[in-house]
């Protein structure tokens, strides 16, 4: 009876907005502390590399490139490293890493000093994320985690919001003070998120949790690139995470180029976009248990960003008060589209991994970010600007195929791998 009551009580548990207290509410707070900088940096950064570090800002796209493509390929053996000597350490150095990246920033002032500034901000904000993961994985229950990475989201976007008007002050002012201000504060955020992270209780690291001998994993490639339906699930999911820069690039540029639609609307569009996230995300989740229910999450995404595809694609060639409201409709079928696709990721992504090289396989997974971050402009900009109505239709097409084929890539799986066995759960046809 007490199990049962138990588990009646779960939904109501991930349903509050906060998290429950201890690990799970400092796991939170950490996120909250370095979200409130990062948002001030993301509005401000690519005024203070053009006007205050003088880069063009061609250069500073290009360095940015560079950076994001090395991150991501350290992320893997940096994961691995959490999984060696334990996520809680290496998420500290790491938070601290970043911070000295942030804050070598504020001196730079030539290309090359920027590049090398930017790979080692991209590198340490990669293994950061695979730490928290592999951290994450060590003090919370797999039935307790897709959760609280739902309530760590809702908080992410608080802290980014709160940074954004921030970063709104500074551009007002326009100032070298203000923009330098804004750096050392992200700087010190790191430094806050890794003191948050000290309060934590330590977690062995991940071989030994799992039973499994060291010698399993000592010297040769990382066992996740050998894992290649690990991979496909990986890949589909970067193909559906080319939504990242729809709000941010790829909505504001069909609204100014292609609508008649006010500007302002894509400054409405984000805050829609960011409140819904806080208010519902972790409500979202809420029915995301396991593989098979996480499979079906990411299914009902395909199809509502396809819809969604669809109304943005209906509001060319309408009055300006008519695509406002189609805008506004399609910004919230692709909101619902997100919180569901991002629920069911984090399960797989944690579901599919073997329990000795969660931050490894997590370091691996989050890969697809920085490709969606770093190919999803030009190729959103080739289909929305370029062709119009049908390239919404072809990108909405894409996302519901790549969803679609995430059923069979998760069978594929979790009928077993070339590492250590996975959690086995049936997984419905499609």
């Amino acid at each position: 009876m007490r199990k049962r009551a138990a588990a009646a009580e779960a939904p109501a548990r991930t349903s509050r907005l906060v998290p429950p207290a201890g690990p799970q509410r400092v796991l939170a707070l950490a996120q909250l502390s370095n979200s409130v900088g990062d948002g001030a940096y993301y509005v401000t950064s690519a005024l203070y590399f053009t006007h205050v570090v003088g880069l063009a800002p061609a250069r500073v796209g290009l360095g940015l490139t560079i950076a994001w493509a090395v991150g991501s390929v350290v992320g893997v053996p940096l994961g691995r490293l959490a999984d060696r000597r334990g996520p809680r350490g290496t998420a500290v150095l790491l938070a601290l890493a970043t911070s000295l990246a942030v804050a070598s920033f504020l001196v730079v002032r030539g290309f090359v000093p920027f590049v090398l500034a930017a790979c080692a901000y991209a590198t340490a904000q990669s293994g950061l994320a695979a730490a928290r993961q592999a951290l994450l994985a060590g003090l919370v229950s797999r039935q307790e985690r897709t959760g609280l990475l739902a309530h760590l989201q809702s908080t992410l976007n608080a802290g980014l919001a709160v940074g954004a008007g921030l970063g709104g002050l500074a551009l007002h002012a326009g100032t070298q003070a203000a923009y330098l201000t804004v750096f050392a504060l992200d700087a010190a955020s790191f430094l806050l998120c890794a003191a948050v992270l000290l309060r934590l209780p330590a977690v062995e690291p991940a071989h030994a949790r799992a039973g499994v001998a060291r010698e399993h994993v000592k010297g040769g490639t990382p066992g996740v690139l050998h894992d290649r339906p690990y991979a496909v699930v990986t890949l589909l999911n970067t193909v559906l995470l080319l939504r990242m820069p729809l709000l941010s690039l790829g909505i504001p540029l069909w609204i100014a180029e292609r609508t008649e639609a006010p500007t302002w609307l894509v400054s409405a569009l984000f805050v829609l976009n960011t409140g819904a996230v806080m208010l519902f995300q972790v409500r979202m989740a809420r029915g995301v248990t396991g593989a098979a229910s996480a499979t079906r999450a990411v299914r009902r995404s395909g199809l509502v960003m396809l819809a969604s595809c669809a109304v943005f694609a209906l509001s060319a060639g309408v009055s300006p008060w008519v695509a406002v409201g189609l805008l506004t409709v399609g910004a919230m079928l692709q909101v619902v589209a997100e919180m569901q696709q991002s629920a069911g990721s984090w399960q797989l992504s944690f579901d599919l991994a073997p329990a000795d090289r969660v931050g490894e396989y997590q370091g691996f997974f989050g890969t697809g970010v920085t490709v969606a971050r770093t190919l999803g402009p030009l190729v959103l900009t080739a289909l929305l600007v370029g062709w119009g109505t049908p390239g919404w239709l072809l990108l909405g097409g894409l996302m519901l195929a790549a969803s679609y084929a995430m059923g069979p890539a998760v069978r594929w799986a979790t009928a077993g791998g070339p590492v250590a066995p996975r959690v086995r759960q049936p997984v419905p046809a499609n």
